[in-house]
């Protein structure tokens, strides 16, 4: 059977290209296992990539320099966006484009958590800015980015140039009833969305990973509708809906699997490599061009 008659194709979407040569991926939920962990599957996958003529592309809400351990496992050579797409680096490091919360805005949203007993930290120019070194997900997020936390007293004189503010609290229920206050409160001004059922990420307006993924395409210069997008969480939507081909993961809410094209095992299960498999590679240049994927 072709690829493109796949009988998980989601209801509702247009129909999947039949040509890929990029991929950009989410990380956690996504890339790798519940302990941030790359599978031996998800390597070989990796690699079958190159090997197809496929770039690798990785799109994050980590600040960038949170994914750092990923790129040589995985020999990624291309440009990678953090803080769903507020900052962008070229392969080497450097930064190609930052976006940043407008000051007062990003006060409001602080001063909006702290009323609802959230827990936020800041994001600005590669430093992580936190008040409660004991908050539930500090060490958690510290052995996941491996970024040292900075700890101050007050976030007051800390409001300018921040990438990301993030909010995270062990009330998965309240933290999705702030994610809906904060987006209505500031509306066009922030893009709200939970990374991880106990992360909600505050962004800039435009950085989004829908914007991030077609940044990354361009700077590559493969068109969107030659790129494959994979995720779990709502801020991954954005990027599904502007791919050629889109992929949920299995543990992904139905909102993001009513987003994609298809939908791959789970984390858990090496639903990323099992996705490269069976949508990706198929239409890979070579495959496309030997009839794989027709």
């Amino acid at each position: 059977m072709s690829m493109l008659d796949d009988k998980t194709l989601q209801p509702g979407r247009t129909d999947p290209s039949s040509r890929i040569r990029l991929l950009v991926s989410d990380i956690d939920g996504t890339l790798v296992t519940r302990t941030k962990d790359l599978t031996r599957a998800a390597l070989r996958a990796a690699g079958q990539l190159r090997e197809a003529g496929i770039r690798l592309a990785l799109v994050s809400s980590r600040p960038a320099r949170g994914m750092d351990m990923f790129l040589a496992p995985l020999a990624i050579d291309t440009p990678r966006a953090g803080l769903n797409g507020g900052e962008i680096l070229a392969p080497d490091g450097s930064l190609v484009a930052a976006m940043a919360l407008d000051p007062e805005v990003a006060q409001i949203v602080v001063e909006t958590l702290d009323e609802h007993g959230v827990d936020s930290w800041l994001f600005a120019e590669g430093r992580w800015l936190i008040r409660r070194p004991e908050g539930a997900y500090v060490a958690q997020e510290h052995r996941a980015v491996r970024l040292e936390p900075v700890v101050v007293d007050s976030f007051a004189n800390h409001y300018h140039r921040i990438g990301k503010i993030m909010g995270s609290s062990a009330d998965y229920h309240l933290l999705e009833r702030v994610e809906r206050h904060v987006q209505s409160l500031l509306g066009e001004r922030v893009n709200a969305h939970r990374s991880q059922s106990y992360y909600l990420d505050v962004t800039h307006p435009d950085a989004n990973k829908g914007n991030a993924a077609l940044r990354l395409a361009g700077l590559l210069g493969v068109p969107a509708d030659e790129m494959a997008c994979i995720g779990d969480m709502g801020n991954d939507i954005s990027m599904l809906q502007i791919a050629g081909v889109s992929i949920a993961m299995g543990n992904a809410t139905e909102e993001v699997a009513a987003a994609a094209h298809f939908v791959t095992d789970t984390n858990e299960e090496d639903g990323w490599a099992h996705a490269m498999q069976r949508f990706v590679l198929p239409r890979g240049p070579a495959s496309v061009q030997a009839g794989g994927a027709a």
